[in-house]
């Protein structure tokens, strides 16, 4: 098995290619050893010193490492063997019985603006997810008020330096361009 890696945006998160599909439907994300606890190889990362966060994607897994904790040299060869391990085991990703979901809240807006969230959803799809995606993150819907999308970032995009630049130049004049009545992004 081999396992690529690429670097993300956020210096904190690398992003792993085992080549094959971590979650068909859906996503996962771990922001502790108490929240992995859905997934057999979520605990098994969070058992490799330094490793703060995990987040799986349809095939790919965002690993990031806690600030002032070990370095990528001394932690990537750590989460290459936990992740090859786990594969080579034919243990499931997801403990059974788990059940996934998109969002971690109910989303919230007026339903007169049902029109417009459905247009801010489909943008969301087809033009942001798949570049947030390959970046090693997610962009899920949360929210409409007023004019304010409200996004929550995940995975490499959740705490990346960049990621305010991100939904500033690019989803919100993206939402600008296709819908006036957008006035600003902002992240939950």
């Amino acid at each position: 098995m081999f396992i690529q890696t690429e670097a993300t945006p956020n210096p904190a998160t690398l992003k792993f290619l085992p080549g094959r599909v971590v979650l068909s439907e859906s996503t996962f994300e771990a922001k502790d050893a108490g929240s992995a606890a859905r997934s057999p190889l979520a605990t098994t990362l969070f058992a490799v010193p330094g490793v703060s966060g995990v987040y799986f994607g349809h095939d790919f897994i965002s690993v990031t490492k806690a600030e002032g904790e070990s370095e990528w040299p001394q932690v990537k060869p750590a989460v290459l063997g936990a992740i090859m391990e786990h594969f080579q085991s034919g243990a499931p990703v997801m403990a059974e019985g788990t059940v996934l979901s998109e969002t971690s809240e109910e989303e919230f807006y007026d339903e007169a603006d049902h029109d417009t969230v459905v247009t801010i959803k489909d943008l969301l799809e087809t033009r942001v997810r798949p570049a947030v995606a390959s970046d090693g993150g997610d962009i899920t819907f949360r929210g409409y008020k007023e004019g304010v999308v409200y996004l929550e970032m995940k995975g490499a995009c959740s705490g990346c330096p960049s990621s305010t630049a991100t939904l500033r130049q690019g989803v919100q004049n993206l939402f600008r361009h296709f819908l006036p009545s957008v006035r600003e992004v902002q992240a939950i």
